[in-house]
């Protein structure tokens, strides 16, 4: 199995690409999306987080104010980083098993989608890591438009992450992502060519064909032996 890493920076555009390569075909295991659900009313995520943050975060219903969780940790460092080895746990069981069942239904390419690839240390289970590249004064104006917030408050949120840049040097694949969305669109289309192709051995022995081939091989040789 070839498992691609996807990353980006805030307003990249990283969840557009996303798409379009879902829309190709290629599975992708979208790390927001296991957040969300860790977070969900009753999970073991959401009971760490509320013993550590407090009920005032919760709504009415019980769920996760996620738009006041995330002025709280976007304003302080420290708090972000509590909520990150807070969820670390429960956001990684959800990643592996989201591995796991493509791995079980055959998939021999798929995306990981992590915003925190890096910070996260994953990019060792992926190969080639994809970074979703764009420039500053777009991806402040994408962010401000997108949030409707203040240039000052968008610059906090970016300065809180990773910078794109050094994302971008760590990269295999860089997706420049600064121009229109047909642009963008070609560059992931020439890329799903390269993604796609034949596996390398590694590859295919950790797929599961190649873990059947190998116990196969293994039980022909057993049977063999019994039989002399």
């Amino acid at each position: 199995m070839r498992i691609i890493g996807l990353t980006g920076g805030i307003a990249s555009g990283k969840s557009t690409v996303s798409r379009e390569f879902q829309a190709i075909g290629i599975p992708v295991v979208d790390a927001d999306k296991v957040a969300h659900a860790a977070l969900k009313k009753g999970t073991g995520g959401w009971k760490k987080v509320v013993a550590t943050f407090g009920r005032d975060i919760l709504q009415e219903n019980g769920e996760v104010d996620r738009a006041q969780l995330g002025q709280i940790v976007f304003a302080d460092a420290s708090k972000r980083q509590l909520l990150n080895r807070t969820l670390a746990p429960y956001i990684g069981f959800g990643i592996y098993w989201e591995i796991a069942k493509l791995w079980l239904r055959g998939s021999r390419v798929i995306v990981l989608d992590v915003p925190l690839l890096f910070e996260a240390k994953m990019n060792w289970l992926t190969k080639p890591v994809i970074v979703v590249w764009v420039d500053p004064e777009t991806q402040l104006q994408r962010l401000v438009v997108r949030d409707g917030i203040s240039e000052e408050q968008a610059l906090n949120k970016i300065h809180s992450q990773f910078p794109l840049d050094s994302k971008r040097e760590r990269a295999d694949i860089v997706i420049d992502n600064s121009g229109s969305l047909e642009a963008t669109k070609e560059q992931i289309h020439d890329i799903s060519c390269q993604i796609t192709g034949p596996l390398t051995c590694k590859e295919y022995l950790r797929s599961r064909n190649g873990v059947l081939s190998i116990l196969g091989a293994v039980l022909v040789m057993i049977l063999g032996c019994t039989k002399h």
